[in-house]
């Protein structure tokens, strides 16, 4: 029998390891408990069981009655963008060895005359050949040579090999080849890990699916030590219960799938965020939602339609140019869709050759951090500007653990930006601060564009420990009308690990037509995915109430590309098609405003996702009855408008009631954040206790 708060719900943790913050959350059931602590990047179970005592002491609680723990972290992201990973080798068909590098053979900035690609995660040296042939459709043309694979090992051994990616060409189709090899392997004595193209990836197109299942085997072996580590820490400290992950999708897996597969989770803590976003959109009946998640290092910026976020195929990490498509390495994993760019607390501000001021992408992380945390940062960051503003009150930062220095922040912005630029040191702080929301303005109008969104539309829900400190400011600059700032919202995404169901989604190619449709085919392909998603929701993590959701991934003839469409409930006949063909129809006219007639139309591949219950969130959109408060004091922050520093009144966010309302400007603090409320705008607090900000007319 589970072990139960006092008011008879499970006691649950959720930790999220950013850069530079490590936010915990404890769940009692009517209560949360949250705590921010520095990440300590060597070592992230440090500062993980840190702040897990943190909130297990303010609550009360004993380790032992904790019942689940939901992990989401930046490890793996992390590991490839700083390519830290472990020692890997790609084994391919012959012929194919080059097939990562080659990539698109296209440029991503046709008028960069300088333009270098980054270095593929394998060299050519380390990427080994084998002779076999597997067509489309699965037919074996030429069979495994297994003189060719025992001639691999000497050379994997010699390396010393810590992974071993094995990418065949066409084994999404038949799988055989890839599983003998590895068995081969594993005989002859590899002890690398080793990841297969057919589990990993088993979908078209041969780059990406290779380049997929390269980074999991690049990442595969930190990520086993670290996972194992922390459960073994967690274990001892007397949490006992399951250690759930977090994954890129918005779901949550198991300890040994996310070992199997950590590419997964590299996007694992936006995920969480968008999650929160779009359970807030629906709790308040918000439609149209943009998520703005900044943090310490990073910034990302979702768009969330009738409560759902949008969901990719594929993600580019590491990109070595901001914004350009191409110029990271693809992967083709479920993945909540947004835009994420180098602006956080911790990014890094400077001039360059030409006078002008840049915003990172580089960041001072958590250590050694902006120059206001006084452990050894000397270069000017946002959250030291942030200081300088007035936006950050030094004194009670980071709930009080972690007091700031102002005149640390002062001395690194007028050397690095007030004297380069020859400008007061108040406009300096200013200048930063609007080149980073202007920087996320414009990642926020390119993400819009590409999805066909006006953002006058939508609602802006801000979290993250910086995320309220700029959010009205973006907002103006994307003349949205009305900012939420939810509670806790400096661990939003922290929060929305709790809100987020067990699921796994698994997803393989396999070519037919509407015209060819072939029902007992497609039937045998579905029921072996959903029993492959069954085994990690239903055994493992061991839910039994499921919700199984299952899509094509089709186009017309002749198309490069696809989109999703769902499939019919229960068997397939072949009277489906006609089914599938109108749906087909009806999304691709939604999406492009026509259809392509008398034009067949093809599966690529084929998705099913089984997921848990999830979890029920009160609907209550009403108003409550307004009254205005005072404010508990005041201090000096600066004022856009006026270009100067005023008196701002200072409101505590745990003294506000629903119905409390104010207008701008003002400061809303809190423990681990200050929301910042320039003059125009009016603030409200609804019945969940949510910051609602409106624009006033002017």
């Amino acid at each position: 029998m589970d072990k139960l708060a006092r008011n008879g719900a499970p006691i649950r943790l959720a930790v999220d390891v950013g850069g530079t913050f490590t936010d915990v959350v404890l769940d009692t059931g009517d209560k949360y408990f949250t705590s921010k602590i520095a990440t300590t990047i060597d070592a992230p179970e440090t500062a993980i069981l840190e702040g897990v005592g943190i909130v297990l002491q303010k609550a009360g609680i004993n380790p032992s009655q904790v019942t689940g723990f939901v992990h989401g972290t930046t490890l793996a992201t992390n590991a490839l963008i700083e390519r830290k990973g472990a020692r890997a080798a790609l084994i391919t068909t012959e012929g194919f060895r080059d097939s990562i590098e080659i990539a698109y053979e296209s440029r991503y900035d046709q008028y960069d005359l300088a333009l270098q690609k980054p270095d593929p995660l394998v060299p050519r040296y380390l990427r080994y050949t084998v002779s076999e042939r597997v067509d489309v459709r699965g037919r074996v043309l030429r069979p495994l040579d297994t003189a060719t694979v025992s001639q691999l090992v000497t050379g994997l051994q010699q390396n010393e090999i810590e992974a071993v990616a094995i990418g065949l060409l066409h084994s999404y189709a038949n799988p055989e080849h890839e599983r003998v090899l590895a068995d081969m392997l594993r005989a002859a004595g590899v002890e690398a890990e080793i990841s297969l193209s057919s589990e990993v990836c088993p979908e078209v197109r041969e780059y990406e699916r290779f380049m997929t299942t390269v980074c999991n085997a690049y990442v595969q072996p930190l990520m086993a030590r670290y996972l194992r580590a922390l459960k073994e820490a967690l274990v001892a400290e007397g949490i006992t219960c399951p250690l759930l992950l977090m994954t890129s999708g918005g779901g949550i897996t198991t300890l040994d799938a996310a070992i199997r597969f950590p590419i997964r989770l590299v996007e694992s803590g936006p995920s969480g965020g968008a999650v929160l976003a779009s359970g807030i959109a629906r709790q308040l009946g918000e439609s149209k939602v943009l998520s703005y998640d900044m943090g310490g290092t990073t910034a990302k910026i979702c768009l969330i339609d009738d409560y759902q976020p949008q969901n990719a195929r594929n993600f580019e990490i590491a990109r070595s140019a901001r914004f350009h498509k191409g110029s990271g390495m693809p992967v083709r994993i479920p993945v909540v869709e947004m835009i994420e760019i180098g602006a956080g607390g911790g990014s890094i501000a400077h001039v360059d050759d030409l006078g002008r001021l840049n915003i990172g992408p580089e960041s001072a992380g958590s250590t050694p951090g902006p120059c206001c945390y006084q452990k050894g940062g000397i270069r000017a960051t946002v959250t030291d500007a942030d200081l300088l503003l007035g936006k950050i009150d030094p004194d009670s930062f980071a709930e009080g653990r972690m007091q700031l220095d102002s005149s640390l922040a002062a001395t690194a912005l007028s050397r690095d930006i007030a004297a380069a630029m020859g400008v007061e040191l108040v406009q300096a702080a200013a200048g930063v601060a609007g080149m980073v929301e202007e920087n996320m303005a414009n990642a926020a109008r390119i993400h819009s564009v590409e999805h066909g969104a006006n953002l006058s539309e939508y609602t802006m829900i801000a979290f993250g420990g910086a995320g309220p400190l700029h959010a009205l400011q973006l907002a103006q600059k994307l003349n949205i009308g009305r900012i939420i700032v939810p509670r806790n919202s400096s661990v939003g995404s922290a929060v929305g690990f709790l809100w987020a169901p067990i699921a796994y989604e698994v997803v393989r190619s396999c070519y037919m037509t509407t015209q060819r449709f072939d029902a007992e085919t497609a039937n045998s392909l579905l029921a072996d995915l959903q029993a492959e998603a069954n085994e990690v929701v239903c055994r493992d993590a061991g839910q039994s109430n499921v919700e199984v959701k299952r899509s094509a991934y089709m186009r017309y003839v002749g198309q490069g590309h696809e989109i999703e469409v769902p499939l019919p409930e229960g068997e397939l006949s072949a009277e489906d098609s006609a089914v599938i063909q109108s749906s087909y129809e009806f999304h691709y006219q939604r999406l492009f405003g026509r259809t392509i007639p008398q034009r067949d139309i093809e599966f690529l591949s084929w998705s099913v996702e089984v997921s848990g219950p999830r979890q029920v969130l009160e609907n209550n959109s009403e108003v409550p009855e307004t009254q205005t408060i005072r404010a508990s004091t005041q201090r000096s922050a600066y004022c856009p408008g006026l270009k100067a520093m005023i008196d701002y009144p200072v409101y505590e966010r745990d003294k506000l009631i629903p119905g409390n309302c104010l207008s701008g400007p003002a400061l809303v603090l809190e423990a681990q954040t200050t929301t910042y409320i320039p003059d125009v705008y009016n603030m409200y607090i609804d019945n969940y206790l949510n910051l609602v900000i409106d624009r006033r007319d002017i």
